[in-house]
Parts: structure tokens; C-alpha cells; sequence
């Protein structure tokens, strides 16, 4: 990846991209640029803040920024307000965002690439249309969603330290992040980029409620809290884009890095030692390790929400009690000390832990009512644009920071079309595909909804897909309005 700085610049161009000597793989590989431009033409060296890998010459890393801010700039002639998105050439694909005034950042994916032979030979084919653009331009965005929610904007960088600090927090940031993008199996989710929402009745949710409002009036430097059941949300008092790229952190960071000692039972043993004989399983994920050792360091990370508006500082704390996460976010400029941790821990640890262990129970007993679920004939992903309210029944957990789909890569790139035909008009609509052998691909859009189906009937007909999808409506959506 690449990074650089101040007014529009492009992307690496199309020079190198695939090297053929390496083996034939069909999993896209991937360069991130950030590029900002420097105000006076010092020269282009001076304009990169960022570029990965940082081992590529400094002569191609230069022709490369002096490539981007060509692109963008001849692109302008025609669209002066909408500036490029992506360039396609033979062995790459190239994106460009512009997440802040005269910053920008570029991201180059290799192309898949096929071997086949040819008089004995082996001969790469670059697939060229196998890429979808949304779904990499929503990844180079999130990427710099992800970096301001743990770093603040460019600009704040800028003014905290001017050129030297900005480059030292983004090595920082991307150093690691960027091992932790599986490019090759972005797919529509990381278009949505939603939140999977834990389905309670009534009298639990309240119960919930009830907790965090006691939580907050019990630890009163408490500025925001959000409340989490098997790495589904429930409940949070940030506003939606910010709980976005959180709830993004902690499922796919945070929680699966906790979850191998947890599940070997090396975690989270009955607290025998808390006075009163309040024995209880919450521990902090981040923060203190031993409550007990009055040296240890009370170190939380440090978030930045609100940036276009009061952009605020906070320290983020969270806590957990079996499957139950609990995010108690308070201002950065107070130090959270030993004390308030043993606070913490002593209050809300052994409610939380009965609150898991009822929410559970609820759970299984609604599970029951409803009866098992048999494996239904389609697969299907729903998102709500409003609430970001996200679930899908394609994708499965192969690790626990990683989920795949469950279908041929044929049928997602169909869903990634649909999607993109979606979003080029602002009517509800309905598109129907027949894909390969048996399977049918449903597409619809209504009132700021969007669902996706993947069907696999015989000898069907439209109008009896049509059918079949109006009944996943009505078993999966009965309280949503789809256009029939």
C-alpha cells in the first residue's frame, strides 16, 4: 500500500503489478497508497507519506505518485467535482479516495491470474473482470475509517506535529493493519460494512438498559457505552458511523484474539478472591491484566468519534463476562486509575456475568419455542441502509477474525453486480438472474433496504422464484415492507 499527501494525486499506474514468476494464484495481492502533495513542487519524494511495501525503489515510488497525480488530474478535465475512483489496466486495479482535503490514498490489487500452457509453456492470463470496484473502494475506505478511529484525521496530525508526526502515526497504523486485510475474500459485506443486531425479546432488553443505566450512574465519567452478546451488538449510545468502524474493530480483532484461550479455559475463571463472595467471570479485554498487582499499568486504547462535529478523545475500556462485552468509553483528558479499575471490575463484573447467563437462557428458550431450523433451500444476505442493520446466511466463520462464503465466487460477483446496478438509481427495483446450473440470483431494493437470495431449485420457472422469495419474506422479514 502507498500513502502519500496533499492535493489529488492517483494511484500507482499499471507498471508492476503481476510478476508471472510468481505462482499462478487467483487471490488478488494488494499495495495501499496514502499520498498527500506538498504545496510547493519540492518534489515528488516529499509528497509520500506512506508506501507499502516500503522496500520498492525510491525512483519507481516516485514515478508511481507522479503517475497518480496525472491520473487525477487528467481526470478532472472532465469531472471536475467527481475526481477518479479506480483505473483498470491489464495486471492491476487501481483506487483512489480523497478522504480529506488534498490527502489521498491509493490501493493497488493485483489482477487474479491464470496459468495455462501453451507448447509445453506456461502462460499467465490476467483476469481483468473479475474484480469488483465497489468492493475494493469500500476496503480502501474503511481503511482510512479505521485509521482515524484510533488516530484522529490527517489534518489533527498535521496540526499535533506537522509532516513528522502524520508519517510516524500512519507506519504505526498500516504497519500492522494492513496484514490483516484478506483482500482475497472481500466480497458485498465489505460494501455494507454493517452490524449484525442479537435478537431479544422485550423484558431482556430492558434488562440491558437497566444495567447500562446503572453502569453509567455508578461510574459517572462514563461518556458512552455499548453492550455486546456473542459478538452481535445490542445496545450503544455513539452515533452510527462511529459504531461502525468499532463494532468492525472488535469483531475482527479484539474478540477473536481473546477466543482461543477462552475457548481452552485458560480465560475468565470464577473470581473467588472478590470481596463479599461475589464470584464472577468478567475480566478486561483491554486495560489492567492483574487487579491484584498494584504495579500494573491502567493502559486503555484511545478513540477519536466525532470528528466532523466536537471531535472527541476518549479512552476505550472493554469489559467481558462470558459471551457478554461491555464498551464503557470516558473523555481521554481523565487517566482511568487502579482504583477505578477495581471499581469497575467489582461493580460490574458479577452483573454482567448474571445478565449473560440470563440472556442465554432467554436465548435457548425462544430457540425452543420456535423450533430447530432446517436448512432452507436459499442462502441470502439483507441489509438495512438506516440502521446498518446487516445478516447473512452465504458467509460462515472459517477463523475467528475471518468469514468466507459459502457459495461459488460466480454468485457473489452476480450479488456485487446487483448491487452496483442498485446504486446507480434512487427507485426501488427488482432484478432476477438465472446463473449457472440450477441456481437463481434475486436482487431488491425497497425503502433503503436491500436483499440478496441465492437460490438452487429444479426445473423452476421465474414466476415460481418469485414465489419462492415472497415466502423468505414473509418467514425471514415479516415486519418489512418489500416491493412485491
Amino acid at each position: 500500500m502507498v500513502s502519500g499527501g496533499c492535493r489529488p494525486q492517483a494511484q500507482d499506474g499499471g507498471g508492476g503489478g503481476g510478476r508471472p514468476g510468481e505462482a499462478a494464484r487467483s487471490d488478488p495481492s494488494q499495495f495501499l497508497h496514502l499520498q498527500p502533495q506538498a504545496r510547493a513542487q519540492r518534489g515528488r519524494e516529499k509528497k509520500i507519506l506512506f508506501y507499502h511495501p516500503n522496500e520498492v525503489e525510491k525512483n519507481e515510488k516516485i514515478r508511481n505518485v507522479g503517475l497518480c497525480e496525472a491520473i487525477v488530474q487528467f481526470t478532472r478535465t472532465f469531472s471536475p467535482t467527481k475526481p477518479a475512483k479506480s483505473l483498470h489496466t491489464q495486471k492491476n486495479r487501481q483506487f483512489f479516495h480523497e478522504p480529506e482535503e488534498n490527502f489521498w490514498m491509493v490501493m493497488v490489487v493485483r489482477n487474479p491470474i491464470i496459468e495455462k500452457h501453451k507448447d509445453g509453456k506456461p502462460v499467465y492470463e490476467y483476469q481483468e473482470e473479475e474484480l469488483l470496484d465497489k468492493v475494493y473502494s469500500s476496503v480502501l475506505q474503511q481503511c482510512y475509517s479505521m485509521y482515524k478511529l484510533f488516530n484522529g484525521t490527517f489534518l489533527r496530525a498535521m496540526e499535533d506535529g506537522g509532516v513528522k508526526v502524520l508519517k510516524e502515526r500512519l507506519e504505526k497504523f498500516f504497519h500492522r493493519y494492513l496484514q490483516t486485510l484478506h483482500l482475497q475474500s472481500c466480497d458485498l459485506l465489505d460494501v455494507f460494512c454493517g452490524i449484525s443486531f442479537f435478537p431479544l425479546d422485550k423484558m431482556t432488553y430492558l434488562k440491558i438498559q437497566s444495567f447500562i443505566n446503572r453502569m453509567e450512574e455508578s461510574l459517572n465519567i462514563v461518556k458512552y457505552t455499548a453492550f455486546l452478546y456473542n459478538d452481535q451488538l445490542i445496545w450503544s449510545g455513539l452515533e452510527q458511523d462511529d459504531m461502525r468502524i468499532l463494532y468492525k474493530y472488535l469483531t475482527t480483532s479484539l474478540f477473536p484474539r481473546h477466543m482461543e484461550p477462552e475457548l481452552a479455559g485458560r480465560d475468565s475463571p470464577i473470581r473467588a478472591e472478590m470481596p463479599g463472595n461475589l464470584q464472577h467471570y468478567g475480566r478486561f479485554l483491554t486495560g489492567p491484566l492483574n487487579l491484584n498487582d498494584p504495579d500494573t499499568k491502567c493502559r486503555f486504547p484511545k478513540i477519536f468519534v466525532n470528528t466532523d462535529d466536537t471531535y472527541e478523545e476518549l479512552h476505550l475500556i472493554v469489559y467481558k463476562a462470558m459471551s457478554a462485552a461491555v464498551c464503557f468509553m470516558i473523555d481521554a483528558s481523565i487517566p482511568p486509575t487502579l482504583e477505578f479499575c477495581r471499581k469497575l471490575d467489582s461493580i460490574v463484573g458479577p452483573q454482567l456475568t448474571v445478565l449473560a447467563s440470563d440472556i442465554c437462557e432467554q436465548y435457548n428458550i425462544n430457540k425452543r419455542i420456535s423450533g430447530a431450523e432446517k436448512e432452507p433451500q436459499f442462502k441470502f444476505i439483507y441489509f438495512n441502509h438506516m440502521n446498518l442493520a446487516e445478516k447473512s446466511t452465504i458467509h460462515m466463520r472459517k477463523t475467528p477474525s475471518v468469514s468466507l462464503a459459502s457459495v461459488h465466487p460466480d454468485l457473489m460477483k452476480i450479488l456485487g453486480d446487483i448491487n452496483s446496478d442498485f446504486s446507480r438509481v434512487d427507485e426501488d427495483e427488482e432484478i432476477i438472474v438465472k446463473a449457472m446450473s440450477d441456481y437463481w440470483v434475486v436482487g431488491k431494493k425497497s425503502d433503503q433496504r436491500e436483499l440478496y437470495v441465492i437460490l438452487n431449485q429444479k426445473n423452476v420457472n421465474l414466476i415460481e422464484v418469485n414465489e419462492e422469495v415472497k415466502k423468505l419474506c414473509a418467514t425471514q422479514f415479516n415486519n418489512i415492507f418489500f416491493l412485491d
